[in-house]
């Protein structure tokens, strides 16, 4: 009997002990990076110059972050990591035999998930289905569809436990891929919009997996973007708003920092976070959990964006690193050529410009087109007079596009235009006004970077002399004077017109909107397409020259010069002379 006694003594006192061993409140930490962009190493491989942010120093954040919370740390990554730097291009597409570095990043900082974004998609399937694979974490998109199967092609979510806390991430991409990029690039697959796979999936979530906090990872922006009857580009509030479930909604894809709670159609709290791009900073959600009646419960959360710019260098990070950095810098420290002349991107906003009508002229010669397309791709940009090395290909050209031929009438070529300038010139009614589009709230944002509308949709035109008049009315403003070689042009004649991938499968509605051209239509009007990307064949032209000397075409010019030169001189300042 006293043993009966003593053995039910010591199992209450045991199952008392793992009581109270049971901790009654965590805090759990969810931090993001998104748009990374490359941003691996704090030394830009393209101006050749040191970097701010990027992971080396949210490394040492996170070794802080992680001991400080002793291990309550959900790490995620929300896409676009496999484009912006010679980094990624180098293990993309030229050590392709090789770990790809942005893979081997994400597993050397030990993220817990990961999302696709559009420019991870625009690599082609041989770079991210090789990606897929490299990657230690799993790779969410719920809304990125097997046509063969009709199931997710990778994971829709993933579950993440830490003390105790079943935390449950879902992972959505853009789903306006198809306005940007070829079907053979996503050949394979469709995205759904994304509030309707929102609503499929996290009850799913909720009542398979019972977890403590749902947390949405939506590489797409908060409000705004394409908007068609499919769907919208920039989704993730609608989802925080419309989807019930949802506790925390870390975001991308606009490159804008974003930190609120917003309460959803059932009146609770959502906290919606996005800390823009090039890891400068990171979003950290802080969430406390009690525990009752046997379940956790949130007590609070609160976001914040954490700057990590005064972050210290990891220099584990960096030493372990130090092989691939060693290769990446002999890849791109190649000379390929000499300008003759310093060439800078602010010239392009304001009238034909020897950047843009390099790259204008060199897609005339290779592509024999009658007329070339081409809009800037960098803000503020300057490739000085001297040696030119693969590093500054990055600069001249940004994106791997591929280049294109497509069949347009003289008519498609000026409302593709029109439009255009509608996106990049006001219309003036006095001296005093601007020559530009611009807008004070987009100023620290870093796709339109002043601008009311994003830049890279300003397409200016070589083959063709014309003016634009920005006394005129928008769809009244391009008068097109004759070809450059001295021919009429004709609005009913078909023109061969070399345009870039992004713009030929629709990017930025020029040829749809703009246009008139069908969606449907355009692959049709498709008669040549490079099999590599158009930097490769602006390089390789260079280094067949050995010497350029890029110069203004002056085919183009906004009108009255009495009005246009005063106002450009104006909002040059405004827009270059802001730190």
């Amino acid at each position: 009997m006293k043993t009966r006694h003593f053995l039910i003594a010591a199992i209450l006192l045991l199952s008392t002990t793992v009581i109270q061993a049971r901790p009654k409140e965590v805090t759990i930490k969810i931090v993001e990076t998104t748009d990374v962009h490359g941003a691996f190493f704090p030394y830009d491989f393209i101006t050749r110059k040191p970097k701010k942010g990027t992971l080396a120093r949210v490394s040492t954040y996170l070794k802080e972050v992680r001991n400080a919370t002793n291990g309550n740390v959900v790490l995620i990554d929300n896409g676009d990591i496999l484009q912006g730097q010679p980094t990624c291009y180098y293990y993309n597409y030229v050590a392709t035999d090789k770990e790809n570095i942005a893979a081997s990043v994400v597993n050397y900082l030990r993220y817990d998930a990961q999302t696709f974004g559009n420019h991870d998609v625009e690599t082609g399937h041989a770079v991210y289905d090789k990606w897929i694979t490299e990657v230690a974490c799993p790779m969410l998109g719920a809304n990125i569809i097997d046509t063969k199967t009709g199931q997710p092609y990778v994971r829709p979510y993933t579950i993440v436990e830490r003390s105790g806390v079943r935390i449950a991430i879902l992972g959505m991409i853009t789903p306006a891929i198809p306005n940007w990029l070829q079907p053979n690039i996503w050949e394979g697959l469709k995205f759904e919009e994304m509030v309707g796979c929102a609503r499929k999936w996290v009850p799913y979530v909720k009542e398979k997996e019972k977890p403590d906090v749902i947390v949405g990872l939506f590489h797409s922006g908060r409000s705004g973007g394409i908007v068609t009857d499919e769907y919208e580009e920039d989704a993730s509030l609608r989802v925080a708003q419309e989807v019930p479930g949802l506790d925390v909604v870390c975001f991308g894809h606009d490159h804008t920092r974003y930190d609120g709670i917003l309460k959803n159609v059932e009146g609770k709290e959502v906290v919606c976070i996005d800390p823009a791009n090039n890891a400068l900073a990171v979003a950290e959600v802080e969430i406390r959990l009690v525990r009752r009646h046997g379940k956790w419960q949130i007590a609070a959360k609160e976001g914040r964006i954490v700057d990590v710019t005064p972050y210290a260098i990891d220099e584990d990070f960096m030493q372990h690193f130090q092989p691939q950095i060693d290769e990446i810098n002999q890849f791109v420290n190649r000379k390929i050529g000499v300008f003759e002349e310093t060439v800078t991107t602010r010239d392009c906003f304001f009238g034909s410009s020897a950047f843009t009508d390099f790259i204008l002229n060199l897609q005339l010669e290779i592509t024999g087109a009658d007329i070339a397309f081409n809009a800037p791709l960098q803000f503020n940009t300057t490739i000085e007079k001297g040696p030119v090395y693969v590093s500054d290909m990055f600069n001249l050209y940004k994106f791997e596009n591929q280049l294109y031929v497509m069949l347009l009438t003289g008519e498609e070529i000026r409302k593709h235009l029109e439009m255009s300038y509608d996106l990049w010139a006001n219309t003036m009614t006095s001296p005093d006004d601007h020559l530009l589009l611009l807008s004070e709230t987009t100023f620290g944002d870093q796709q339109r970077l002043g601008f009311k509308n994003f830049s890279f949709n300003f397409d200016s035109a070589a083959g063709i002399d014309y003016i634009v008049d920005v006394t005129k009315p928008d769809g009244e403003k391009v008068k097109i004077l004759q070809m450059s070689n001295g021919q009429p042009f004709d609005e009913n004649k078909t023109y061969r017109v070399a345009i870039n991938s992004y713009r030929a499968n629709g990017g930025g509605e020029l040829l749809t909107r703009g246009a008139g051209i069908p969606k449907e239509e355009l692959d049709k009007r498709i008669v040549f397409r490079s099999e590599r990307d158009q930097r490769f064949y602006l390089m390789q032209e260079i280094e067949k020259r050995g010497t350029v000397a890029p110069k203004p075409n002056n085919n183009w010019r906004f009108v009255p010069e009495e009005w246009v030169k005063p106002a450009a001189t104006r909002d040059s300042l405004i827009l270059f002379s802001r730190k």
